[in-house]
């Protein structure tokens, strides 16, 4: 009977000290248009439509890459289009505001002006890549609290 008496007894302490460790809620994640850029190990063989990771350093490739991943295995990010910025000198402000204005009307053919599960960044060329030649914008969308559970492109 003490020894009953004595486990229940400490059943408060124990659970007052749970609540010292419980893990907050995470903090919705806010991609922008740095989170991943065209030099991104992985990001150039996604194509639109497709689903990819969120990057990841790699040891095998001493870089931090992105991998293809099925939509309906539920993925980080998902390409729902490409744009393609005008000629000139590269100017990082300038193509700035035209990837975030055209991935954002892009956005809003598909989804409507708003949803509150769904964010969308661009993925840009950078001075090097454009140095290439490269002009294209990715157009990716993600969720904010987690993982897409499937493809988020509608119909």
């Amino acid at each position: 009977m003490v020894v009953t008496a004595r486990r229940w007894g400490l059943l408060p302490a124990v659970v007052a000290l749970g609540t010292l460790f419980v893990v907050p809620p995470e903090r919705p994640v806010v991609k922008t248009e740095t989170f991943i850029t065209a030099e991104t190990t992985g990001v150039l063989m996604i194509e639109g439509g497709e689903c990819f990771s969120d990057p990841a350093y790699s040891p095998e490739a001493a870089d931090r890459i992105v991998l293809y991943t099925p939509c309906a295995q539920g993925a980080d990010n998902q390409s729902y289009g490409f744009t393609h910025a005008p000629d000139g000198a590269y100017d990082a402000a300038a193509l700035k505001a035209f990837a975030w204005q055209s991935c954002g009307e892009r956005y809003a053919e598909l989804w409507g002006p708003q949803r509150d599960d769904l964010r969308y960044y661009p993925i840009m060329p950078t001075a090097e890549t454009w140095a290439d030649g490269d002009r294209d914008v990715m157009c990716a969308v993600y969720r904010p609290t987690g993982r897409l559970a499937d493809s988020a492109l509608p119909g």
